[in-house]
């Protein structure tokens, strides 16, 4: 698998920057990943690094090289991501439950999976056509896709998410692919602090006409001069497809000797999460899927 990846995130005008984003890989597969943690409620950098910490883990466990089911494997890790903040808000003794947003992608053969909850959002770029976009679980894009205008013509606030990772229900993950890539295809992640000051087209535009080195800077300036004073956080992940076969140089230098490497660094401090053993994650999987099953036979 070859691929080159270009990754930057900006403080705009809030006191931290709760956005976190990462990426890890084998000679074979690749985990892409971006949390933007929500305001409004405790330790967001701490949900948004969870989550991923969370993906990584897992994805290490199972990619052996390959993930046998990557669109399994990104909503049931995603749920799992879900339920360590709870675990963590419970055993800190929090009165409200972290919360984040995720988008995650794996690249695997010549083909892609992607996977989110919340308004972190993924586009696809072939040449300078926009090929695939993530739908944002917010009500003013519910209400879009619905044709409905708000009463006065006012448009909806699109910072109302309806699910989350961290919230008290299930959360909602939608899923995409496999979809098969072709060289010099883009994938983009980002936070709303980037679409939320840079319009779609521009995006696409400045993702199809410059490297991705130069494209990813300019994007998040764009955002950042855009949004002023009071800029959200700016985070964004970028990623060429260059084809199968071994990876470049510089990347199989990083695998080592475990054929792993990862950029998603570990807990922020000792115990910032409960230790993830092989049989915590096996007991939340089987609860997932059990969900799933009663949820289908109910169904019928």
């Amino acid at each position: 698998m070859r691929f080159s990846v270009f990754q930057v995130s900006r403080r705009g005008g809030r006191e931290t920057n709760e956005d976190r984003m990462g990426y890890c890989f084998t000679r074979e597969a690749g985990l892409f990943a971006l949390a933007d943690g929500m305001g409004g409620h405790p330790e967001g950098e701490v949900a948004a690094q969870i989550a991923l910490q969370t993906l990584a883990a897992l994805f290490q466990q199972e990619a052996r090289p390959v993930i046998p089911n990557p669109q399994r494997f990104l909503q049931e890790s995603i749920v799992v991501a879900h339920q360590q903040l709870l675990r963590y808000a419970a055993s800190k003794g929090l009165s409200d439950t972290p919360r984040t947003t995720i988008v995650a992608c794996i690249l695997q053969g010549n083909q892609a999976w992607w996977a989110h909850c919340g308004d972190s959002r993924l586009y696809l770029v072939r040449a300078s056509r926009l090929i695939a976009r993530t739908r944002d679980h917010s009500y003013s894009e519910l209400q879009e896709a619905l044709g409905r205008v708000s009463p006065g013509g006012e448009p909806f606030n699109r910072n109302v998410l309806f699910t989350c990772l961290g919230s008290p229900g299930r959360p909602m993950v939608d899923g995409q692919g496999p979809l098969v890539l072709e060289p010099a295809d883009r994938l983009l992640l980002c936070s709303d602090g980037l679409w939320g000051s840079v319009e779609d087209d521009e995006i696409v535009r400045n993702l199809a006409d410059q490297p991705i080195s130069e494209a990813v800077p300019e994007l998040v300036e764009q955002a950042l001069r855009r949004g002023g004073a009071r800029s959200d956080n700016v985070t964004v992940l970028a990623v060429e497809w260059e084809g199968e076969g071994e990876p470049s140089g510089d990347t199989t230098q990083n695998l080592g000797n475990s054929g792993f490497a990862s950029t998603i660094q570990g807990a922020l401090d000792a115990d910032l999460v409960a230790a993830m053993d092989e049989e915590e994650i096996e007991r939340s999987v089987r609860e997932i899927n059990e969900a799933i099953r009663v949820r289908a036979a109910s169904r019928r």
